[in-house]
C-alpha cells in the first residue's frame, strides 16, 4: 500500500464564485523558503490548473488577484498573458491535480489530527478565503501555528478573516486603509526602499531579508493573530517582470 502524502480538506462550491474547488493538504514539502509546513493547494476540482489560468477559471480560487493575469483565447498560450504571480503552476499545482484526479488523496477523517504539531500554510496556491474559514480553523486547532495571504478582504461571501490572513495589498494607499481598520498586511515591492519603515519589515525568510529563518519557524505571515509590523516581500519568480 502506498503511503498517504495527502488528504482533501474540503471539497465543493467556491465562496467566491460557486464553482466546483477543492482543498487538498499535503502532509511533506521540500520547499526551503517554507521548510516542513503542511502545504495546502486550492485548486479547481474539475479542471487543470493550466487551463483554469488561460481561460479565467481560476477566479474561483483566486478572486480578482491582480497576479492572476489575463485570460487568453491564444492557441499557443498555456497560462494567462502577463501572470504576475510567483507560483509555478506547471509544478505543484499540476502535480496534486493530477494526484487528485488518480484518486491518490483520501478525504481527511479529521482536520485537527493533520495539522498536530505543525505549521500549516493556507494558501501554497489559491486563496484559502474560497474555502469555509471552518476548514482552516480545525485544521490548526492544535497545529504549531499557521501562514495565510488573502486578496479576499472585500469580496462578498469570501471567508477572509483577518485573524487568519495577512490581507494581501498592492499599494502604499491600500495597505494604509487596511492598518486603520487594525489589520496586518502582506505586500509585493520592487525593492526594499519602497518598504514602510514603522509599519512593515521585508520577510525574514527571502534574500532581501537576510535569509535569517525559514516561514515554519518565522511564523509571521499570521494575520491578527500575531502582534507584529505588516510584511512585505520583494517581487520574485518568472513573473516578477509583470509587477507594476
Amino acid at each position: 500500500m502506498k503511503k498517504v502524502t495527502g488528504y482533501v480538506v474540503y471539497e465543493g462550491p467556491s465562496l467566491i464564485d460557486g464553482s466546483p474547488i477543492v482543498a487538498i493538504a499535503l502532509t511533506k514539502s521540500s520547499n526551503a523558503k517554507t521548510a516542513d509546513m503542511i502545504q495546502t493547494y486550492i485548486i479547481r476540482s474539475d479542471m487543470d490548473p493550466r487551463d483554469a489560468s488561460k481561460t479565467g477559471a481560476d477566479r474561483a480560487i483566486c478572486g480578482d488577484c491582480p497576479h492572476r493575469g489575463t485570460a487568453t483565447e491564444d492557441p499557443k498560450a498555456k497560462l494567462a498573458k502577463n501572470r504576475s504571480c510567483y507560483v509555478v503552476i506547471g509544478q505543484g499545482p499540476v502535480i496534486v491535480y493530477k494526484g487528485f484526479a488518480a484518486g491518490k488523496y483520501p478525504k481527511a477523517e479529521s482536520l485537527a489530527a493533520i495539522g498536530k504539531g505543525r505549521m500549516v500554510r493556507i494558501g501554497t496556491y489559491g486563496d484559502g478565503a474560497a474555502v469555509p474559514s471552518s476548514v482552516w480553523n480545525e485544521l490548526i486547532s492544535e497545529a504549531e501555528g499557521h501562514t495565510g495571504y488573502s486578496h479576499q478582504a472585500n469580496t462578498e461571501g469570501a471567508s477572509f478573516d483577518a485573524s487568519l490572513y495577512m490581507e494581501s495589498v498592492e499599494s502604499v494607499a491600500s495597505a494604509s486603509l487596511s492598518w486603520s481598520l487594525g489589520r496586518r498586511t502582506f505586500r509585493i515591492v520592487a525593492n526594499v526602499n519602497d518598504v514602510i519603515r514603522g509599519s512593515e519589515i521585508v520577510c525574514p525568510a527571502t534574500a532581501e531579508g537576510g535569509a535569517k529563518t525559514t516561514c515554519e519557524k518565522c511564523g509571521l505571515c499570521a494575520g491578527n493573530s500575531v502582534k507584529a509590523k505588516s510584511i512585505a516581500v520583494v517581487a520574485h519568480g518568472s513573473g516578477a517582470k509583470y509587477v507594476a
